[in-house]
């Protein structure tokens, strides 16, 4: 099971307790970002163009913990930048444990096996590592010869300690599905990773190549093809059905950024992980200043082609939560891969937590807060 049942009852439990005390905007996942330095130069990654004064920056592991507990949100995602330079990360990581809170941290392998002494085995840890594709897919992403097979002799290590490990896969328009699914069964049942976390690739405006993004028809297409060739549902991925479902084509669903908030050197993120405009100097700040009105497919043209879990992952859990039976065939059946896809965003605004009106079952559509308007 990608997601440990104990995750999936405390993410469940806490969102009903928001549902039902009408709470209209809560985090599900805190991205964390502790430093923005990385150890190599993605060619889809944003990150790296900073200049060394703001690369040099580190959040302590005292602003770490007070931002989790200023937000509260149940799991904490640890990106960057490459977390395992923080001299500190296990002491970081080692506190949100304590406080059972669900950590993945983000990276890609290359100080693993070096700083695994740093880490205990936890159902509450999961190594996240990036791997964007086979050998040469990897090494072209990361433009770095080696950088796959270091990472896949990480995981073996961090396997055989123990350790959780799941693998974040960016996907470009230079990716091949065919080759894809083959480096997924590797993955699932060779190297016994636990899941796969789906990232079409997102148009950074700093990323160093500009050409390589899918636009959001093309990522419909892509996934309803490499779903195809999983009909014996031999990969595990860390997404919910409803998630997936959506890659596909067949949900109508609008971003909800409040739902995965960014905390980075900078201060709290707005309006989400992948845009910058603006920083709050408090987690009740970002919440209750940010224009959220602004954002979203056909709200704001940088929002137009991102269809990535960050924004869409809490929108489909609170459809799960408002669906069960709908989240349920959809688990069981996997994700539709013929016919008619659905319209890109919804059309009508709902406020949070309110039925859709539009078509349910295989096609249905769900916004949260003000992000239901479309342009």
């Amino acid at each position: 099971m990608a997601i440990p049942l104990i995750q999936q009852i405390r993410v469940g439990s806490y969102i009903l307790k928001k549902l039902l005390k009408g709470v209209e905007r809560y985090p599900i996942v805190l991205m964390l970002e502790p430093l923005f330095r990385c150890n190599l130069s993605c060619t889809g990654c944003g990150k790296i163009a900073y200049p060394d004064e703001i690369l040099n920056l580190r959040l302590s592991v005292a602003e770490c913990l007070q931002a989790v507990d200023e937000c509260g949100a149940p799991v904490v995602s640890i990106p960057g930048g490459e977390p395992l330079l923080h001299r500190e990360i296990g002491l970081i990581v080692s506190g949100l444990v304590a406080r059972k809170k669900f950590v993945y941290l983000c990276t890609n392998a290359l100080l693993l096996e070096k700083r695994l002494g740093l880490f205990t085995p936890s159902p509450y840890l999961t190594f996240q590592i990036h791997l964007d594709g086979d050998r040469a897919q990897h090494d072209s992403a990361v433009a770095q010869h080696g950088v796959y097979d270091r990472a896949i002799a990480a995981i073996r290590v961090a396997r055989g300690r123990g350790f959780r490990i799941h693998i974040n896969c960016t996907l470009y328009d230079t990716s091949d599905v065919e080759r894809t699914a083959r480096f997924f069964t590797f993955i699932c049942r060779e190297l016994g990773v636990e899941g796969i976390t789906l990232s079409p690739g997102f148009a950074y405006g700093n990323a160093p190549l500009q050409n390589q993004f899918l636009s959001r028809q093309m990522s419909r297409e892509f996934f309803r093809k490499l779903f195809t060739l999983n009909l014996k549902k031999k990969w595990h991925f860390s997404h919910s059905a409803l998630f997936l479902d959506f890659l596909a084509g067949n949900q109508s669903y609008q971003c909800t950024p409040w739902g995965n908030p960014t905390r980075n050197v900078f201060g709290w993120q707005r309006p989400c992980y992948l845009l910058g405009h603006g920083y709050a100097a408090t987690f009740q700040e970002l919440m209750a200043e940010t224009d959220w009105s602004a954002y979203g497919t056909g709200l704001h043209p940088a929002c137009d082609n991102c269809m990535m879990h960050c924004g869409f992952e809490p929108t489909a859990v609170l459809d799960t939560m408002l669906h069960p039976w709908k989240a349920l065939k959809a688990a069981l059946l996997g994700p539709r891969t013929r016919g008619a896809m659905a319209p890109e965003a919804p059309e009508m605004p709902r406020a949070a937590g309110t039925a859709p009106s539009g078509p349910s079952g295989e096609e249905g559509a769900i916004s949260t807060g003000k992000l239901g308007n479309t342009a």
